[in-house]
């Protein structure tokens, strides 16, 4: 079932409004300041000033102070349409506000808003119709950053002045509470503190994986390949360096150059793929087909390079290279709605797994983008009736499918309310006929399959730092990279916690002892520390009786416990997946 995107349009309005009263707030601390953008955003509102002076954090009191006192004066946002040369006229001298009022079409109404009588804006709206609606309203500057006119690199580079806007304290209060969750979760921060991976100044963007991190990123990897296995899968490796020509065939390189590293190799232009499934095509184009083999599904966890600004990079969220946990699979036309039902399904499932839920967006055909009209309305109601018969609603995301074609969008919602866009379903009719791909039909005539593009994890290193956060560290024990830490109380008790410690490591569980000649009490603060799921602690009483002190999450604490028992606890939590 469709439902309605939820756009709330009061809080937006809102957030607009307040973007204009931070506007006139600077320009009557700054006069001299020049005023270029402020749109409303996610949780609140930024404008683009351009001032020599830089605004810091000690004149944030200041500037809300000064918008506080626009509020109380309940002044009235009132709209006034102009032409052309009047807005010209009104914003002489700022050459920000010149480019975009020359750059509007000629038939395109121009709109300014008067903020009281002594502030105007060229602006769209709408705005509420006076201050004395915002004054519920809670705001909050809490960032200035640097930000180039219009996004370019070339432009003058900007203050961009950032503040949180929300309907009430309340709704204040818990989104500033929930990002200070997020920055103890921050998987920059984790990853350092629990050894899984490092970002080298000789790499940026371009992650290292340590020894704790590679037990996590291989049971993802072991994870999938069980179930693509079970689900008929076939896995593929491609190489990493492609001809350019293969690019240009593809359309990535008139849509994606910018973002490809290149190199030549004997005379010929090479990139690195940014993308899998050029190199999945080549390896259907390798063999004749016949309709009985279809569908052919075919998995492939490639390393890819996207070159990414050097700004947008953060952790393992935004890096220059990450594998794709790929998936191509060519069907013929009466087989897309059974294919596009189970890949849902095989996604739902991992999801579930980790304890997410999600919501699903269904993306149209964008301004930039190949092929017929027929194409695209065939392939999108594909996706839509294999939506409508599993039951599941859905959002349509009007002009945000992939050049190639529409799509499926899987958003998870992670333990602290964010959203991360994961898991893809993307139906293509382009790039088979590009690449003239073929297979014998039932009735001996050539036939063009249809080809399925999908990711599960989105990316293998996106994925594992959504999973950091979401569990703040403390990974299910099935996937933590230390299972067990077995701490002796003395040295007298060393022999026996590495028996212990044996008896686990047979059974396959990962699991450690900590005989340093330190407190027990210090031991079992790094223990948890490092988010170890168990601790087992064994001193005299327990090497005399042969039991174990068990320390576990949640506050569990239990002594004289039989060895027998908690493996076989521990080894049914591991082969569930238990959360």
């Amino acid at each position: 079932m469709i439902i309605k995107k939820e756009v709330d349009e009061k809080l937006h309005m809102m957030r607009h409004s307040l973007a204009h009263v931070l506007a006139k707030a600077i320009m009557q601390i700054y006069p001299k300041a020049k005023l270029t953008i402020g749109p409303a955003i996610e949780d609140g509102f930024y404008y683009d000033i351009d001032l020599d002076e830089p605004i810091t954090p000690e004149n944030y009191a200041e500037i809300e102070k000064r918008m506080n006192e626009i509020i109380r004066k309940g002044e009235e946002f009132k709209r006034e349409e102009v032409s052309r040369l009047q807005a010209l006229k009104m914003f002489a001298g700022n050459e920000y506000k010149e480019e975009l009022i020359k750059e509007l079409p000629e038939n395109e109404v121009i709109s300014v808003y008067y903020l009281g009588n002594d502030f105007v804006d060229l602006c769209r709206g709408p705005h509420v119709e006076s201050t004395r609606s915002l004054q519920n309203a809670a705001f909050k500057i809490h960032a200035v950053n640097g930000a180039y006119w219009r996004g370019n690199e070339n432009n003058k580079m900007l203050q961009r002045v950032y503040a949180y806007g929300f309907k009430s304290k309340k709704d204040l209060s818990e989104h500033i509470a929930m990002l200070e969750e997020a920055k103890k979760r921050d998987n920059r921060k984790l990853g350092k503190e629990l050894e899984l991976f490092m970002i080298s100044p000789e790499g940026p963007g371009f992650p290292f994986y340590l020894p704790n991190g590679m037990i996590v990123r291989n049971l993802l990897i072991d994870y999938w390949r069980q179930l693509h296995t079970a689900a008929g899968y076939k896995e593929i490796s491609t190489p990493i360096m492609l001809s350019q020509h293969l690019w240009q065939t593809s359309g990535h390189w008139d849509h994606y150059k910018n973002n490809m590293y290149t190199s030549k190799i004997d005379d010929t232009l090479f990139a690195i793929k940014p993308m899998n499934c050029p190199g999945g095509i080549l390896v259907y184009k390798n063999s004749p087909h016949s309709y009985k083999e279809l569908p052919l599904r075919i998995g492939e966890l490639g390393l890819v390079h996207r070159h990414e600004k050097s700004g947008e990079l953060g952790g393992l969220m935004r890096v220059r290279c990450f594998t794709q946990d790929d998936a191509h699979i060519f069907m013929t036309p009466d087989q897309i709605k059974d294919e596009i039902k189970g890949v849902v399904q095989l996604i739902d499932k991992v999801y579930k797994l980790f304890g997410f839920t999600y919501h699903v967006e269904l993306s149209t055909r964008p301004e930039n983008s190949m092929g017929s009209d027929e194409d695209w309305d065939n392939a999108t109601s594909a996706l839509q009736g294999a939506l409508d018969e599993l039951k599941i609603d859905y959002v349509i995301n009007e002009g945000d499918g992939a050049f190639y074609g529409p799509k499926i969008d899987f958003h998870l919602n992670d333990a602290i309310g964010r959203t991360w866009q994961c898991g893809t379903i993307q139906l293509d009719f382009q790039l088979p006929q590009r690449f003239e791909l073929e297979y014998t039909g039932e009735d001996g005539q050539k036939h063009r399959p249809i080809m399925i593009h999908r990711v599960v994890y989105g990316s293998i290193d996106r994925f594992m730092g959504i999973l950091i956060e979401h569990f703040a560290g403390a990974f299910p024990v099935w996937l933590a990279p230390e299972q067990v830490r077995v701490l002796p109380i003395t040295d007298r008790n060393n022999d026996y916690a590495k028996s212990i410690c044996e008896c686990l490591k047979d059974k396959g569980v990962r699991a450690t002892v900590d005989e340093r000649n330190e407190k027990v009490g210090y031991k079992i603060r790094e223990a948890h520390n490092m988010k170890v799921p168990y601790l087992i602690i064994v001193g005299d009483e327990e090497q005399a009786n042969k039991t174990i002190s068990l320390r576990g999450r949640g506050n569990e604490n239990q002594s004289g416990l039989k060895m027998n028992d908690f493996v076989e606890r521990l080894l049914n939590e591991i082969e569930t997946k238990k959360i």
